[in-house]
């Protein structure tokens, strides 16, 4: 299986194509500090302490973060949420021992300042004559590389926009690592007065500060094309192409999402009238935090408070269930990528007590991917219970019959350019784009009612008939549990954007 694997949403290494000439654009208790070293010669960690929401009680925790050797970096009082910055190595414990506190614990497992590795690799760029070859490839009312975006076919997005592209009152926010808003297929829908750099743990709207750092840090901006890719005769088309699209930034420069950063993306998010968010990651550093251990539950907590914030807002949030192939329905699973900012190593855990955040919290839809043939993807994430709804991320397994015979998902990459990738991170930008279609056509509903009617538009192929075997190579990698209405594989169904808009 590919190396990617190992960490993000994101199987494949793009390959690009441009239309222009191109150019190059904190501890838990494994950290073993012990309690003899003096906290002024211990490295500092980041922490999420959660308190209850009244202000007595949030101003009588500050000033226990400061009595045990904290600061505080940032607060979201009305969630109870207070992000700490420590050396003192009992910090966490502590904090837990505070009146009033619920939970407290580092939300890294490095030092600041130290990073893990989480290397994407760089994109590889067609020449300007392969794309200009590429872009002959569209007919009549298609966009020029829109003949190689199978996935819109497969759930109607094509013919959807010539009944209702969606409406410029709806706006998708992209929680990732970063928009490259001056993209010419992005820069007609993109709403920088709902944008913002969230990594530090507060909102930095400073104009341009929600772009990737390089090209190299591309994800975000493929998905954002994914969503609302203008129809205006360049390039690719997104699924709602007449929504708008935000960028908030939420991934480091080493590609990590923090409790700090993901928390404040979903409040910035509630705050600025964002209707549906995409979250095409997990919070790191833990690829399933399980409830027992308090600096994982500390982040469980800290994150749900900001999603069920946004929620109440009217904010829809839309996750990727993930690429390890794991049955998030079983009664135990291997986790070998935890921690990632540190040595990973791995743990079974029961994916019921240990949740994939944010996809696995209340109210978030959480997105399984299927290829050109409408299967699941060999490497998506399933399980019945978890999954609420399926869309096309690409599957290298699965060719379309499309010219570039590419079954990965074509969209938008920093500096004008254009590339494919693979993912449930490219599944949940389809649903949040379905999604947004249905709040353009609905105004008035809530996200409940939002993520009624993406199942209720959903096609669902039931399980296969015979065993699932993903890659081709002869041994059963999956089984799918139950029916025609609801499954492991699929949840509900394949998500319809021509039903979302009729």
């Amino acid at each position: 299986m590919n190396p990617r694997l190992r960490r993000r949403l994101t199987l494949a290494v793009p390959v690009a194509l441009s239309l222009t000439a191109s150019s190059g654009l904190l501890p838990t208790a494994a950290t073993a500090v012990t309690t003899a070293v003096r906290a002024t010669d211990a490295p500092a960690f980041v922490y999420a302490v959660n308190t209850r929401t009244d202000g007595r009680t949030i101003e009588s925790v500050r000033r226990a973060i400061g009595a045990n050797g904290g600061t505080v970096v940032t607060g979201y009082d009305r969630i109870g949420v207070i992000i700490a910055r420590s050396s003192n190595p009992d910090f966490g414990r502590r904090m837990r021992a505070v009146r009033g506190v619920d939970s407290a614990g580092a939300t890294h497992t490095a030092p600041l300042g130290e990073a893990g590795t989480n290397d994407e690799g760089p994109a590889q760029v067609l020449t300007k004559a392969q794309a200009a070859k590429a872009a002959g490839r569209a007919t009549a009312g298609q966009e020029p590389l829109e003949a190689d975006q199978w996935d819109l076919r497969a759930i109607g997005a094509d013919k959807a926009a010539e009944v209702d592209p969606g409406s410029r009152n709806v706006t998708v926010g992209v929680i990732d690592g970063g928009v490259d808003d001056t993209h010419p297929d992005i820069a007609p829908n993109f709403s920088p007065a709902q944008s913002a750099n969230c990594v530090s743990g507060k909102a930095d709207t400073t104009y341009g500060a929600w772009r990737p750092m390089d090209a190299a840090h591309y994800h975000g901006t493929h998905v954002a094309g994914e969503i609302a890719a203008a129809r205006n005769g360049i390039g690719v088309a997104g699924v709602a192409p007449g929504v708008k699209v935000a960028g908030i930034t939420a991934g480091d420069v080493n590609k990590l999402y923090f409790a700090e950063s993901v928390v404040c993306a979903f409040v910035f998010a509630g705050d600025h009238g964002v209707e549906i968010t995409n979250n095409s990651y997990y919070v790191d550093p833990w690829l399933y935090n399980c409830m027992d251990d308090p600096d994982q539950r500390a982040i469980v907590d800290a994150v749900n408070r900001a999603q069920l914030y946004a929620r109440r807002k009217g904010t829809l949030n839309v996750a990727a269930a993930g690429n390890a192939g794991a049955d998030l329905g079983a009664d135990a699973i291997v986790d070998d990528r935890s921690p990632s900012d540190t040595t990973p190593g791995p743990r079974t855990v029961d994916p019921h007590k240990c949740l994939d955040v944010p996809a696995r919290l209340p109210g978030v839809v959480n997105v399984s991917a299927v290829g050109v043939k409408g299967a699941k993807a060999y490497y998506s994430s399933y399980g019945l219970g978890a999954v609420d709804v399926a869309a096309p991320g690409g599957d290298k397994y699965q060719i379309p019959d499309t010219p570039a015979k590419d079954g990965r998902i074509l969209s938008t990459l920093p500096n004008g350019q254009y590339g494919y990738l693979q993912g449930t991170s490219m599944a949940s930008p389809h649903v949040a784009a379905v999604a947004a279609l249905l709040k353009s056509a609905h105004p008035q509903a809530t996200p409940a009612q939002l993520q009624a009617l993406l199942k209720a538009h959903a096609d669902n192929p039931g399980c296969p008939s015979g065993p699932y075997d993903g890659n081709g190579d002869g041994v059963v990698d999956a089984t799918c549990s139950g029916d025609e209405h609801v499954n492991g594989f699929y949840g509900h169904g394949v998500v319809n954007a021509l039903r979302a808009v009729k």
